[in-house]
């Protein structure tokens, strides 16, 4: 792993940006009626997870570069729910189904290796209101 100089070289950014892509390609061949419904729902939720890690990345204070992974988190749980109901209404395989919850689930763990590496990093740092540069994992 070379050195990670932006959110762009985290792996965990790049898996979901390259789902959201794929979910969002899969939403458009959703029913018409559904285009505007489930199909808006689930590109902005996709499309929210990375952006949060995105916004969080560069700030100054842990604990909102933390609040950036949580969100994402719910984002997650937040694109696997729309992905079931498109699968219970038939709009996809299950096995794509099981591939995109599958892949989600992966880059929540992810999410939680990150969160607690900063959280460990919070904790070593010299005081509460400290600014310190964050790492990069």
């Amino acid at each position: 792993m070379g050195k990670i100089q932006s959110y762009e070289d985290l792996d965990v950014y790049q898996k979901l940006l390259g789902l959201h892509l794929e979910v969002h390609t899969l939403s458009l061949t959703f029913p018409k009626f559904e285009l505007f419904e489930l199909g808006s729902q689930i590109r902005r939720s996709s499309n929210s997870a990375p952006a949060n890690i995105a916004e969080g990345w560069n700030n100054k204070h842990t604990n909102i570069y933390i609040e950036g992974i949580n969100r994402a988190q719910g984002e997650i749980n937040e694109t696997k729910h729309h992905l079931m109901v498109a699968f219970k209404k038939k709009y996809l395989s299950e096995e794509r189904y099981h591939d995109f919850k599958n892949t989600y689930d992966s880059c929540g763990k992810m999410l939680t290796v990150l969160k607690r590496a900063l959280e460990d990093f919070k904790r070593s740092s010299q005081g509460p209101n400290t600014q310190h540069q964050k790492p990069r994992t």
